[in-house]
């Protein structure tokens, strides 16, 4: 028998190419990994820092908001105080004076039951001490006084029944919802409400106040929303006028009439029947750049503690977005401002 001997094989160039290429892929893939496993700590890393961010962006939006209602609330807690600071004294005077009167009335009643008292001892009343107790308590002028005293005492218990009614019609509590109104009545009741702030105080005259109302129908409006614009609106009509007072000297403040204007009418857009509700004052007006910001929220010309900069904000909201109509301003300096509400009434 022949007898095979094993040779070992010689490794060629082909082997050779063969382990470079293992060698390359394995490099290849380790740094694959290495890739991966980087690109796992990247992404955990950015997730991480997104959480973050995310959680101080929420907790900055929060505090935002908080602030927000806070001047929210702030702004319906300063529009309350002029409410009851108009109603207070609005209601002041006619209270005083049934007040002071209370006095007389006591005091006519006391007289009037004693002459009573004379008159009932019937025969036996001695008409000369009638006479002279009549002539004592001035009985013919305590008659003429006492009907006068009644009447004007009827006049300042109307005057205190129409201020309520008008501050039960201002805040519309019972009326959430959508209801038809008469604008006219709603402008009213705010000018009742604001009519302590348009008499003449020491550093001004007073602020005529000029009503040119239109035939309009009655409109469907969120009423006390509808009547907090309005009384936004007057308020800032007032404070620009006694905001030109401020900057002018003593012979301008006397020789200028201060007015505001109110005008309502009928209107057609797009075919479809719009009312138009203006409010125009002649104060120091107001300069294009700061129209351009004065229906952004917070945003206020008045010194601090003066104002939250959300009464116009508030305002245009309500009008644009809960009525779908529009608020504008229309304003030269020097001259006067004009704020425009437009409402659809279809």
């Amino acid at each position: 028998f022949a007898i095979s001997h094993n040779v070992a094989c010689q490794p060629t160039e082909y082997h050779y190419e063969i382990l470079r290429t293992a060698a390359h892929l394995a490099s290849i893939a380790t740094e694959n990994r290495r890739a991966v496993i980087a690109l796992e700590e990247t992404n955990q890393n950015l997730e991480k820092l997104v959480d973050e961010r995310t959680l101080e962006l929420q907790t900055a939006l929060d505090k935002l908001q908080t602030s927000q209602m806070q001047l929210v609330q702030q702004g319906k807690m300063s529009a309350l105080g002029q409410l009851v600071a108009g109603i207070a004294h609005e209601i002041n005077n006619p209270m005083n004076f049934i007040y002071g009167n209370l006095n007389y009335i006591q005091t006519y009643a006391s007289d009037l039951l004693s002459l009573i008292s004379l008159y009932e001892k019937g025969i036996e009343a001695d008409q000369d001490e009638i006479e002279a107790y009549k002539a004592e308590i001035d009985y013919e002028f305590l008659q003429r006084d006492l009907h006068k005293i009644l009447n004007s005492m009827t006049i300042g218990a109307n005057r205190i029944q129409e201020i309520v009614k008008s501050l039960k019609n201002f805040s519309h509590h019972d009326q959430a919802e959508l209801k038809v109104v008469d604008i006219h009545k709603g402008l009213d009741n705010t000018v009742l409400i604001l009519q302590h702030r348009l008499k003449a105080q020491p550093y001004r005259p007073a602020i005529e106040l000029i009503r040119d109302y239109g035939n309009i129908p009655k409109v469907k409006c969120f009423p006390s929303q509808l009547n907090q614009v309005f009384m936004n609106l007057l308020a800032n009509g007032i404070e620009a006028l006694e905001e030109n007072i401020a900057v002018k000297s003593n012979t301008e403040v006397g020789s200028q009439q201060l007015m505001l204007k109110i005008i309502t009418k009928a209107i057609t857009l797009n075919d479809q029947p719009w009312i138009e509700i203006s409010f125009e004052d002649n104060g120091i007006g107001i300069s294009e750049q700061t129209q351009s910001k004065i229906f952004e929220p917070f945003f206020t010309t008045k010194a601090i503690g003066k104002g939250t900069g959300m009464g116009l904000a508030i305002s245009y909201q309500i009008v644009n977005d809960k009525h779908n109509g529009s608020l504008e301003c229309q304003s030269l300096v020097d001259r006067g401002t004009k704020f425009i509400i437009r409402i659809p009434n279809f």
